[in-house]
């Protein structure tokens, strides 16, 4: 079992990303409401299937739930493409892909704020998840939509699947 590190460094961000100071993990996943930037990464294969991963027992934030393929904080004076490259690499093995930013919006729950950066990218490679997540697999876009609403998924992927079309999004850029 593995534990968040409760002071890892974030930037605190204005709603535009400008960063305008740094936080704890702890304190930003404290309910202080701390804008802090994150990425995501919706890896499809090449039949249009949106990989997922499956969140592990010991993460703080929606432990044991599927979620977006990728997704990691920034770290303080870390450039937003270099924390995309480095998530993918440690959750999932993918270095060779190319990464389309579709949106950028901010998602808060009771316990947090984020400022998400979300990318798709397509690739053929297979994921290899690390021992950062339980597991993970390929979707078919129906299976995704029979679960959504029953606390199968994380609150914020389906929010994300819905406000970025991720049902269509693949035939948009393949």
């Amino acid at each position: 079992m593995t534990a968040d590190n409760a002071l890892e460094i974030f930037p605190i961000v204005n709603p535009d990303g400008t960063v305008i100071g740094k936080a704890t993990r702890g304190e930003c996943h404290s309910g202080s409401k701390l804008l802090h930037p994150v990425v995501h990464l919706h890896v499809f294969d090449s039949k249009g299937r949106l990989y997922l991963q499956k969140r592990p027992a010991w993460k703080d934030i929606q432990p044991g739930k599927w979620d977006t393929a990728v997704g990691g904080h920034i770290d303080y004076g870390e450039e937003l493409a270099d924390a995309l490259r480095r998530e993918a690499r440690e959750e999932l093995g993918l270095e060779d892909f190319i990464p389309i930013l579709i949106d950028r919006y901010i998602f808060e729950s009771e316990r947090e704020k984020e400022l998400v950066n979300v990318f798709i990218t397509v690739t053929d490679a297979t994921p290899r998840p690390s021992d950062e997540l339980d597991s993970g697999r390929f979707w078919e876009i129906m299976e995704i939509e029979n679960i959504i609403g029953h606390s199968v998924l994380t609150p914020n992927f389906e929010s994300e699947y819905r406000r970025c079309h991720l049902s269509s999004t693949f035939k948009e850029h393949s």
